[in-house]
């Protein structure tokens, strides 16, 4: 009786042993550095197991030493917590660093072998020495170095969360004898490209003309994220900041301008001092771990030629957002835009319009003079504010090219429409009073010899007299 209950002491004593032999679990994590700049991560030494002998194992009859190895009991891939997403074995090498603060003796034709990946397959992690005599290792921890090269972090996608692989080693006497080696990827975003500004120069009126919608693209957009995001934006403000070129200034209303993409990636919505979602879907976590894109902004060609056109500097700013879907992180950006409108001025005449012919044949002509008005013979177009001038190249009209002493102030010009009759002269002379910005204005000019001046003809050689007449602007 007395043998029974030592025999049980015994059971009960090597069971409650066992059960403290818990495994203790490999955690890597993976710096979103790495992740997002694809450089090559390693770790420092990690202690993967700990022995307490000296000696490798060596097979039936002492035929050679046993090589310590590892095997994947759960498969070829790491496997995610909370998807079905896996990453392939071959983005994590690992090798050997030391037992018990060294490397083993390789002695005779034992060798180390270099940074491997685990397989479903037995791995070697050393490769003991042929003969007792080559020597064995030191007692203590087992540690290990991990490395995932730039080119992993290209080729696969790293979505926040463990992703984690079963390992068992073969070596009784080295614990644990199962782990799980996990792979912990933090959640982040972070912008790539970085574009601060967005300069837009307006240089020539025929933007204007165009019956197209304006397109200015704000550059490449990359994003780095181990998460799947939205993109959001808003103005900072609900109206557009105006500033003339005299230096006045006034707003526009920011909903004129709309935000979208070149490509699937955003919807086009009008901007507002909200944030609105622009993402068409969500824009999930790819291989290498980057989503990009080109933002666009687009004003409507009425809108354009309405709100745009006046000279001077448009401003206003963007507010951008990578939001995860979850709305856990985010990692916002903002973007100054600017757009000048350079000072611009066109007066065209027709040709249709650049000789005006007055005929006196008839004594009612000399007696009562003549007005002509030539409809549209000047189309204008000036982006400030402005006034019309007109003069000539001479004071006497010419014959034949030579001057006479016909003064060039018997004709009189002016708007049609308008109380302004100005003499003609070199001095430029005010027809037009504080024009506004306008584009392709068409006016009806009048052209005046009143019934003095005309008398003041009489006499005059039958002939053609000719001079030449000049409009021009001056800002105001």
């Amino acid at each position: 009786m007395k043998t029974m209950r030592f025999f049980l002491i015994g059971i009960l004593t090597l069971c409650f042993g066992s059960q403290v032999m818990k495994a203790q679990d490999v955690y890597l994590s993976i710096p979103e550095n790495n992740i997002f700049n694809r450089t090559e991560f390693t770790s420092v030494p990690i202690r993967i197991m700990n022995t307490n002998r000296t000696n490798w194992d060596y097979g039936f009859f002492g035929f050679g030493p046993v090589a310590p190895t590892f095997t994947s009991t759960s498969g070829p891939t790491f496997t995610h917590s909370s998807s079905l997403l896996t990453l392939p074995s071959s983005v994590l090498l690992w090798q050997l660093e030391s037992m018990g603060g060294q490397l083993p003796s390789v002695g005779f034709s034992g060798s180390l072998p270099g940074f491997q990946f685990f397989s479903t397959s037995s791995v070697k992690w050393f490769e003991p020495p042929s003969t007792s005599f080559g020597g064995g290792f030191n007692r203590g921890n087992i540690n290990f170095i991990f490395k995932i090269p730039a080119s992993q972090f290209t080729a696969n996608a790293f979505r926040a969360g463990n992703y984690s692989m079963d390992i068992t080693q073969n070596y009784n006497d080295f614990t644990p004898r199962n782990f799980k080696t996990i792979l912990v990827i933090s959640p982040s975003i972070r912008w790539v490209t970085t574009s601060l500004t967005k300069y837009i120069e307006i240089s020539s009126l025929n933007d204007y003309r165009s019956t197209s919608t304006r397109v200015w693209d704000l550059g490449n957009t990359e994003i780095a994220h181990t998460v799947d995001f939205n993109f959001w934006a808003k103005a900072a403000s609900n109206t557009v900041q105006f500033t003339s070129s005299k230096g006045v200034p006034a707003t526009r209303n920011i909903g004129s301008i709309k935000l979208g993409s070149n490509g699937p990636a955003l919807t086009t919505k009008a901007l507002s001092a909200n944030f609105q979602n622009f993402s068409a879907s969500n824009l999930s976590v790819v291989a290498g771990n980057r989503n990009s894109f080109n933002p666009e902004l687009y004003v409507s060609a009425d809108d354009f030629k309405n709100y745009f056109f006046e000279a001077g500097t448009y401003t206003f700013e963007l507010n951008l957002n990578a939001r995860s879907t979850d709305n856990s992180i985010n990692s916002l950006q903002n973007t100054a835009v600017q757009l000048k409108v350079l000072p611009r001025s066109e007066i065209t005449i027709p040709s249709s319009g650049r000789n005006v012919n007055f005929n006196f044949n008839t004594a009612a002509l000399y007696a009562n003079g003549q007005t002509q008005i030539i409809p549209n013979q000047i189309i204008l177009s000036n982006n400030e504010s402005f006034e019309l001038y007109v003069k000539s190249d001479e004071n006497y009209f010419k014959k034949g090219g030579l001057q006479t002493n016909i003064n060039s102030n018997i004709l009189q010009i002016g708007i049609d429409g308008s109380s302004v009759n100005a003499p003609l002269s070199k001095t430029p002379q005010k027809i037009l009073f504080n024009g506004t910005p306008i584009l392709d204005r068409q006016l009806n000019v009048r052209y005046t010899v009143s019934p003095a001046d005309a008398q003041s003809l009489v006499g005059k050689e039958n002939s053609t007299y000719s001079i030449n007449v000049y409009y021009s602007f001056t800002a105001i």
